[in-house]
């Protein structure tokens, strides 16, 4: 091959490449893709604290459902999502989900705490929340590393407002968490999902978690990531509650 024939390739694979990056910046202006930080190697932008959007809370819990904090202050020692204790005799149970955040309402997120001052709460909304969760994250360049804490997010916030998506968020959780920081989320996502499921009457689902939750987790086998005293307290009462039921039907 000549010089010549030789210096026609590398120009065209540089004219490529040239077309590549243009191609590239008209997709990231129009808003279809995000450009990102190579050398951001975060998995967390920021957290967002919530309760099952079906609980009656406390004066102080309700204050806090849907805090979101920068990973500086949420991962400090001591940190405290609530700032004040829980006043219920039964503690009201909250979850802090950490996210990325590569879709739209998610930066709009991260953007409103960067540039917060620094002791200020900045609180979503139920509607707001609602938004963060129903966005196009599946989309977006964080869906993978977001996805089980997303799943986690519908079964705890829509609940009510589309139990179908939050069931199957559930699911996800129980059947795809393979890391730590997904494994810890495994049993409140099967009482979530057990506490859906017998709220809407789907006595025999209900049943089939509870088989799988005790084969997952024996009462005394180990375990990390094992239910503690009062997620197995938990589980007991909706396991009465559920016989209950099932006595009532036959009896019917």
């Amino acid at each position: 091959m000549g010089f010549s024939a030789e210096s026609t390739i590398y120009l065209f694979g540089i004219l490529a490449l040239l077309g590549l990056w243009l191609f590239h910046q008209r997709q990231v202006r129009l808003g279809r893709i995000q450009a990102i930080d190579v050398f951001d190697r975060s998995l967390v932008r920021f957290y967002v604290y919530v309760f099952p959007d079906d609980r009656l809370l406390c004066a102080i819990c309700t204050e806090a459902q849907g805090r979101v904090f920068l990973p500086s202050i949420a991962e400090k020692n001591g940190f405290l999502p609530r700032g004040r204790p829980c006043r219920n005799t039964s503690p009201c149970q909250g979850y802090l989900i950490g996210l990325y955040g590569g879709w739209a309402e998610a930066r709009q997120v991260v953007s409103l705490l960067q540039q917060a001052p620094k002791k200020s709460l900045i609180r979503l909304s139920c509607v707001e929340l609602c938004t963060l969760v129903k966005g196009a994250w599946e989309q977006s360049v964080s869906a993978d590393t977001d996805r089980i804490n997303m799943h986690m997010l519908q079964g705890l916030c829509l609940g009510k407002a589309d139990t179908r998506m939050a069931v199957q968020g559930l699911q996800y959780v129980v059947a795809r968490a393979r890391v730590a920081r997904h494994l810890q989320l495994v049993v409140p996502a099967y009482l979530r999902l057990l506490d859906l499921l017998l709220k809407a009457g789907r006595v025999d689902e209900a049943r089939q978690v509870i088989e799988q939750v005790e084969q997952r987790f024996p009462v005394n086998g180990p375990g990390m990531y094992a239910p503690s005293l009062t997620e197995r307290k938990s589980l007991e009462e909706m396991k009465s509650l559920l016989w209950k039921t099932q006595s009532l039907k036959v009896s019917a």
